[in-house]
């Protein structure tokens, strides 16, 4: 299935965000780790091509610390400042505050010697839905300044935060884009949660994880569900549904049951740390 959803109040936050750059100084782009270039929006590239930007590679407690060193290393080479986050956690918030400045130090230094102080660094935090842009904005400021649920499009608004004296946040709604021209992108977030879930198609979705797993993390099935991972992968998902008691009556095993708990399993980490792509 090709995966795609682009509602209504997108475009408009689009448009708003198109309205605002002008007002900014740094784009804060929250990609989620697992997924660091499909979770990228090509909308807010080009969007912030004039402007500094910080990439925050979110979720990393859920992505493979690995492969992540290699995101991370993509993006610093492409000159953007990075940093790896779990936003749950406050830790590393300060590292994010003291590259807010690095990223803005240019920007700083002009205005002292135009002889304006005490103006605060603006910055957009933009992302796609369910990255996790809310969250990071709540642990950087130490409090709840903006809504958060663990679901696409909770934030339908923009919203300034004043996180303290010398930076002014941005928070925008989480935008995807029209068309996925590769489809396995469109696949890749709907397996992180970045598309609403009544648009998917579970068993297919299942699918597909278990076939990635079977190539890039062998025995991590078998380690979770206690199967073994041998035959098609439509024979590992009905091994999955009786290995769990995913069952209808009469004892048929119930492969939409067992999709959704394989696919709740690798969003929450209970199958182990995932990274499902690797920089080009």
């Amino acid at each position: 299935m090709n995966y795609q959803w682009y509602p209504g109040h997108m475009t408009k936050a689009v448009r708003e965000m198109q309205e605002d750059i002008r007002l900014i100084d740094l784009v804060v782009e929250i990609l989620d780790a697992r997924v660091p270039c499909a979770s990228r929006n090509p909308d807010i590239d080009e969007l912030g091509k004039n402007k500094a930007r910080l990439v925050v590679l979110n979720k990393a407690d859920l992505a493979d610390a690995q492969r992540s060193a290699l995101w991370a290393g993509y993006f610093r080479e492409k000159g953007y400042y990075v940093t790896e986050l779990d936003s749950r956690s406050r830790a590393g918030m300060k590292q994010v505050q003291d590259l807010i400045r690095e990223a803005c130090r240019e920007k700083t230094e002009r205005d002292r010697r135009r002889g304006i102080v005490n103006r605060p660094v603006r910055a957009m935090v933009a992302g796609i839905p369910n990255a996790g842009k809310s969250t990071f904005i709540n642990s950087l400021a130490g409090k709840a300044c903006a809504r958060t649920g663990n679901r696409p499009g909770v934030t339908k608004g923009r919203q300034w935060i004043r996180l303290n004296k010398n930076v002014e946040l941005l928070d925008t709604p989480g935008i995807l884009w029209p068309k996925f021209e590769d489809p396995s992108v469109g696949q890749k977030l709907a397996v992180i949660g970045s598309i609403r879930d009544e648009l998917l198609q579970p068993e297919e979705l299942a699918l597909w994880i278990l076939s990635f797993l079977r190539t890039d993390y062998p025995s991590r099935l078998q380690e979770r569900y206690g199967v073994c991972e041998e035959g098609g992968d439509e024979e590992l998902l009905v091994k999955i549904a009786r290995a769990r008691g995913c069952l209808l009556k009469g004892g048929q095993e119930d492969c939409r049951k067992a999709a959704g708990l394989i696919i709740d399993d690798l969003r929450s980490g209970r199958l182990g740390r995932v990274t499902l792509e690797l920089p080009q």
